[in-house]
């Protein structure tokens, strides 16, 4: 028996990185889960490899920065299985220009809705199905980004996923009296897709000894799976080897 059988669940940003991995964790353990993101081919590749090992995934592709595809999304869900037990929200970007020397107001766009109006939106359209049915998990990837302050991630990107954790914490404020428990997740560095972003290029090295996206996925799986009565307001995921410690501790030698 998984440690999910018979929940729904929903996971945003699906086609690689994070979400790939939390959706395919899920559907080992019993879910039924829909994938979405803005690449189809690469939402049907995870969704296969589900369903290849008996688990059940539906595609529902969709732009996150676009509010009325969000709720297209969220109302499938509603309508198909009348309920949503966890969603975990994942979509989220970056660009290679990000100092405030070099962006622009298309740019600043990018990363606020691509990173944090999308999270609003996803929270906003999924809380009356768990209004309704008396409870749910959101588990939202933020960053440690959204914790620290530092250049490396660019003023945009920490901005927005400042704004994800102080989003993730209100939903506990106001909707803890409705049964649903909210998570912000603040990881480290990731070996993700996300990664080509960066100015500077990073060694094989580098990469592993970051976090895996399965190392995440574990994690998430854990907070989904806690009992109704507890929720984890907040979690921050490092790698053992700190690339950001290892620095400041060289500044000092």
């Amino acid at each position: 028996m998984g440690r999910l059988d018979g929940k729904i669940a929903w996971v945003t940003g699906a086609g690689s990185g994070i979400g790939e991995a939390v959706a395919e964790r899920f559907g080992a353990e019993g879910a039924t889960v829909v994938v979405t993101g803005r690449r189809e081919d690469r939402l049907e590749q995870v969704a296969g490899r589900i369903r290849g090992e008996g688990g059940r995934a539906e595609v529902r592709p969709a732009d996150l920065t676009k509010s009325d595809e969000v709720q297209r999304v969220a109302d499938w869900i509603g309508g198909t299985f009348g309920r949503l037990d966890v969603l975990v929200s994942n979509a989220g970007l970056n660009v290679t220009e990000r100092s405030w020397a070099a962006l622009g107001p298309e740019t600043i766009d990018q990363l606020i809705h691509g990173n944090l109006s999308s999270a609003f939106y996803v929270a906003r359209a999924v809380l009356p199905i768990m209004r309704a049915q008396g409870g749910g998990v959101m588990i939202h990837t933020a960053s440690m980004a959204g914790r620290n302050l530092g250049l490396l991630s660019g003023p945009g990107y920490q901005a927005a996923k400042h704004g994800v954790v102080a989003m993730s914490h209100s939903l506990n404020m106001e909707e803890c009296v409705n049964n649903i428990r909210s998570t912000a997740f603040c990881p480290g560095e990731v070996n993700t897709e996300i990664l080509a972003k960066r100015p500077n290029p990073l060694s094989q090295e580098d990469r592993d000894r970051m976090l895996q996206p399965e190392h995440c996925a574990d994690l998430i799986l854990y907070v989904a799976t806690l009992p109704p009565g507890v929720t984890m307001n907040e979690v921050w995921l490092t790698p053992t080897h700190n690339r950001a410690y290892v620095a400041a501790a060289r500044r000092k030698m």
